[in-house]
């Protein structure tokens, strides 16, 4: 058994490691450089001791009175794992022992519920970093909803998603919901993620008012969420170029985009986020809209394998699509639909899917007023895969999407 297969954490950023790993899905840690460790003195896992006298530490706290960062909405007390303490924290009042309270309107921490968080992030009183504004996101925009979450594994979410709305030349509504999933094992996934998304948007809010097709707008959306994902290749980053032992390579992510515009349902994809359709009349079959750009999709695809026997495999998952300056070849991949009845687009990353892959088990999962309730839908989804292990980061739009009246007219028929 290799080095590799024995390692319970990444040594550059202490994320757990499955058995085969051969770079560290975080950081990009090439684990293959990890020294063997002598045979006579075995590795093993050393807890914080506690003084007597003292209360253990809690590894988790619970957010419940934490500002809810602009745009975002109830995170419903979800919880977080907190970091180990800083040693910049400052120390208590010596004369005292006792953590000065913070000013009228400063930010408590969510660990200790006493002290205040300074301007980096950390708590002055006992040095816990704050969770990130990324670690858990909510936005409702009109009928539309998301929301991401780190999930319980990962240090970070490395998910985004936008949303937005607009008209098209006639003044009838378009809905746009765009979400991306950062490659791991590539340089700053969380930053290749949000630039992906947020040029997908603006692309689509500028195209679709002009009157261009949906599915030719969220193509060329696509092309435009490439590019500025390409552009961070460029640009140095935060990465640790010093380090010979953390693999580098260019920022990339997958993207899933729907419309709902003039009638038209239209999805867009490269990499293996997905979206399905789930139908209001439950008596109806749902469907995925979408196809994985992945290994086992292309076994399937060519009928080398069962599609149980592929995703079987533990090399399912490799994306052989993905938006980055070291992509093989930009394949954006659209399709364009006409419902004949009311129902709900769920657009989300593996986080989800992982835990509902047919679309049978994500018609089951959603709760059956979705288009009512797109925000708690998008809520439930996400506590589901959170439930189910959350191994990775989990995103998750819901758009309803409503037939008009016979006799209504519409943009594109």
């Amino acid at each position: 058994m290799s080095q590799t297969h024995q390692l319970a954490a990444c040594p550059g950023c202490e994320e757990p490691l499955e058995t085969g790993d051969l770079y560290c899905g975080a950081c990009g840690y090439d684990l293959s450089a990890v020294p063997e460790p002598p045979l006579d003195h075995p590795t093993i896992e050393m807890a914080s001791p506690v003084a007597a006298g003292q209360e253990p530490q809690l590894p988790y706290a619970v957010r419940t009175d934490e500002p809810v960062p602009a745009g975002a909405g109830d995170n419903g007390g979800d919880e977080y794992p907190l970091p180990a303490p800083d040693p910049r924290a400052a120390e208590p009042d010596p004369d005292t022992h006792v953590a000065r309270p913070p000013a009228p309107g400063a930010k408590v921490c969510v660990a200790c519920r006493a002290g205040r968080v300074d301007d980096d992030g950390y708590c002055e009183n006992c040095g816990h970093a704050q969770p990130r504004e990324r670690d858990h996101m909510e936005q409702e925009l009109g009928s539309v909803s998301a929301v991401s979450d780190r999930g319980l594994r990962h240090h970070r979410n490395e998910d985004s998603f936008a949303l937005s709305s607009t008209a098209l030349p006639d003044g009838s509504p378009a809905v746009v919901a765009i979400v991306c999933d950062g490659v791991s094992s590539a340089t700053r996934p969380d930053e290749a993620s949000a630039a992906a998304a947020a040029a997908a948007n603006e692309a689509l809010l500028a195209a679709l008012p002009q009157g261009t097709h949906p599915q030719q707008a969220m193509h060329d959306a696509i092309l435009s969420a490439a590019e500025a994902v390409n552009s961070l290749a460029a640009e140095p980053g935060q990465a640790h170029w010093d380090d010979p032992h953390r693999h580098q390579n260019a920022p990339a992510c997958t993207l899933v985009g729907a419309v709902s515009a003039g009638g038209l349902l239209v999805v867009g994809w490269v990499g293996d986020s997905r979206a399905y359709w789930v139908p209001d009349d439950r008596a109806t079959a749902p469907a995925r809209l979408t196809e994985d750009d992945s290994w086992a999709a292309q076994m399937v695809a060519a009928r080398l394998m069962s599609e149980a026997d592929a995703y079987a495999d533990e090399r399912a998952h490799a994306i052989t699509g993905w938006l980055g300056a070291d992509a093989y070849e930009l394949d954006p991949h659209t399709a364009s639909f006409k419902p004949d009845r009311s129902g709900v687009v769920v657009v989300c990353t593996d986080g989800l899917w992982n835990y509902a892959e047919a679309a049978e088990e994500m018609a089951r999962v959603i709760p059956a007023d979705a288009a009512e309730r797109p925000l708690h839908s998008a809520q439930v989804l996400v506590g589901h895969a959170l439930d189910g292990g959350g191994h990775d980061n989990v995103t998750v739009a819901v758009l309803p999407f409503a037939v008009e009246q016979q006799g209504a007219g519409s943009a594109y028929n």
